[in-house]
């Protein structure tokens, strides 16, 4: 089934894929990766997620911790937090292939209901299990499904609901339960993140923040930097670092005009703080990355 599984997901991303090796798939949530050599290193401020890994080996890191993923294994992201990931095994003979289903919180409280779940601890938000049968067919049945385009608009919802359920249900269930208690920690969490990614660019109080979460500030900047390992302040930063860096190496954007449209009032503290998190200056990374294109 693995195998079967693993031909259908590289074949659409074959087919599919943008120059990144991402393949969106016609069903909400749901995409495709391929790479065929090492990648760089892949700065994300990553939303909760599930990727399974169907060939090669991904590294990933969030903070002190590591992990290294490879076909066969699910890594689970359950809250939006900072990672740092590179594919580290992949070749044109056997590329580098995963699915990855983006966790719906409002399908997974629906589930718990009817599951008569209960919450359960505040755990590590990143982690790695071995993907369950279960999921792996259901995963297989919505590849089969994009085969049949008539078909996707009648039964993707409830496919992918199933790929939920049965992800609750097995060794992933308490990893991704609490994602679906809106009133816990993460959920509360989560309503703040939501409006610093759409107004990342604008300059936004922890006040404003709390109350979105419906906290006091004080315990609103201890509850999101146990969720996110970061501070807002420093969550916002990334994010605008992040925007900027996608702007000069895809859109060719300049780094001045990058700085000023995520944000930034001052270039100099743009590229310092740039560099400091990517490890090379705005110019002096576009430059290299215009070069390794060439050379490709």
């Amino acid at each position: 089934m693995t195998d079967t599984l693993l031909k259908a997901v590289c074949r659409y991303a074959e087919a599919n894929a943008d120059p990144a090796g991402v393949a969106r798939i016609p069903i909400p949530g749901l995409t495709a990766i391929r790479a065929t050599a090492p990648s760089g290193l892949d700065y994300a401020i990553s939303r909760p997620l599930a990727c399974f890994v169907l060939q090669g080996t991904k590294h990933v890191t969030m903070g002190s911790r590591a992990f290294t993923f490879r076909a066969g294994d699910s890594l689970l992201i359950t809250a939006d937090v900072p990672t740092l990931s590179q594919v580290k095994r992949a070749s044109i003979a056997s590329p580098y292939c995963s699915l990855v289903l983006d966790l719906d919180p409002a399908v997974i409280a629906d589930l718990a209901v009817e599951m008569k779940a209960v919450p359960v601890a505040d755990g590590a938000p990143v982690r790695g299990e071995p993907t369950d049968a279960e999921v792996t067919d259901a995963a297989l049945r919505l590849m089969r499904l994009i085969e049949r385009p008539a078909s996707v608009p009648v039964l993707r919802a409830q496919l992918v609901r199933e790929m939920h359920y049965w992800l609750l249900a097995g060794r992933h269930g308490e990893a991704i339960r609490r994602l679906g208690w809106p009133d816990g920690r993460i959920g509360r969490v989560a309503r703040a993140v939501a409006m610093l990614r759409a107004k990342f660019a604008q300059p936004l109080r922890v006040e404003q923040l709390a109350a979105v979460s419906g906290m006091s500030p004080s315990s609103f900047h201890q509850h999101f930097r146990a969720v996110t390992s970061l501070s807002p302040l420093q969550f916002q930063k990334q994010l605008r670092l992040i925007e900027a860096r996608c702007l000069m190496l895809s859109e060719g954007m300049g780094a001045s005009s990058a700085a000023f449209a995520v944000g930034y009032e001052s270039v100099s503290q743009f590229t310092r703080e740039y560099g400091r998190l990517f490890g090379l200056p705005p110019g002096r990374e576009t430059k290299a990355a215009r070069g390794n294109a060439q050379a490709a």
